[in-house]
């Protein structure tokens, strides 16, 4: 299963996403949607699994979970929005954690692409980056990755600088 991953649009869909999309299986928004026609819109390329972000509006939230846990080829994943520094996660996230052993945290709202094994919660921690406009970001990015019996082929992928006139 290819999967596109994406956080922080702020209503912003970037046009250079489609061939990403496109070969996706599924693209995984981590929140900070923005806009309500926003997920219809990426669905025209490949399913979506989404959580809504904290400046998502009640339209979105009411639509969308908080968070995510989903089983593929025998790896669990979670998916929230605002999870904290690796290793040092809020204490919503910690419960999660406790709960549902994901071996994958995916997450967004720091607006930085982070990949990194978090030895203490046992899990790989997962940021996309932001891919809108909006936030203190410089380089708008998303990652790619496959799950099978690894997860494999991850990529982080730039998209060029934030701001309207890019």
């Amino acid at each position: 299963m290819k999967v596109l991953l994406i956080s922080d649009t702020h209503g912003f869909l970037d046009p250079e996403i489609e061939p990403y999309a496109k070969e996706a299986d599924e693209i995984w928004h981590a929140g900070d949607i923005g806009s309500s026609d926003l997920i219809p819109r990426l669905e025209e390329w490949a399913p979506v699994r989404t959580v809504y972000g904290n400046i998502d509006e009640y339209d979105l939230r009411v639509q969308y979970p908080e968070y995510w846990v989903e089983d593929f080829h025998g790896h669990r994943f979670m998916m929230i929005h605002i999870a904290g520094p690796v290793g040092r996660y809020n204490a919503r996230v910690r419960e999660l954690i406790r709960e549902y052993r994901p071996s994958f945290l995916v997450c967004g709202h720091s607006h930085i692409l982070k990949v990194q094994f978090d030895k203490r919660f046992d899990l790989l921690y997962i940021n996309p980056g932001a891919l809108g406009h909006h936030g203190f970001h410089q380089i708008r990015t998303m990652i790619t990755f496959e799950i099978g019996e690894k997860v494999h082929q991850m990529k982080a992928i730039e998209l060029g600088r934030r701001g309207r006139g890019s």
